[in-house]
């Protein structure tokens, strides 16, 4: 049990010990564990460092990521604007063509059925001369089949002359 009472030659050489021990430690031990831990704590460091930077990349990135989708989206909106206004140019022009065409297929029609309708009413006209002036041979030659009719009629005919 001796050894578990602190004695003063116990404590002098366990002071002794623990300061050869302690000096072995610092002069050996201590600079390449202090040395490995600032190495340690440069690289921890660095590696903050490298991902702040990351960071900070990254939220550039998506910033103008987000600046190049709002763009694109207005460089859509503006094709599709221009797109909508050459369809409806396309199409006015072409009501405006087919009005047109549809003008003058109208006129040229009114045209044709108006010199077709004067065709037929000369035609018509005519074959009412002709028709008549059969007519009027056909009565003439029953009222003048005989030479007591020609004679009255030429008289009457001299009459209502002078009286005109």
């Amino acid at each position: 049990m001796e050894l578990v009472k602190p004695t003063i030659g116990l404590l002098f050489w366990m002071l002794v010990s623990f300061g050869i021990i302690f000096w072995i430690l610092k002069k050996f031990a201590w600079k390449p564990i202090l040395g490995m831990l600032k190495e340690r704590e440069d690289s921890i460091s660095e590696a903050l460092n490298s991902a702040e930077k990351a960071k900070k990349e990254m939220e550039a990135l998506q910033s103008n990521n987000e600046k190049l989708l709002a763009e694109a989206r207005n460089q859509r909106d503006i094709m599709l604007k221009e797109a909508r206004e050459i369809r409806e140019q396309m199409i006015s022009e072409a009501k405006g063509a087919a009005q047109k065409e549809a003008d003058k297929l109208l006129k040229g029609a009114r045209e044709s059925i108006q010199s077709e309708k004067n065709a037929a009413i000369a035609e018509m006209k005519s074959q009412v001369a002709t028709l008549s002036i059969q007519i009027a041979e056909k009565i003439l030659k029953e009222e003048l089949s005989s030479s007591e009719k020609q004679k009255t009629l030429v008289k009457s005919l001299l009459n209502e002359v002078n009286l005109n």
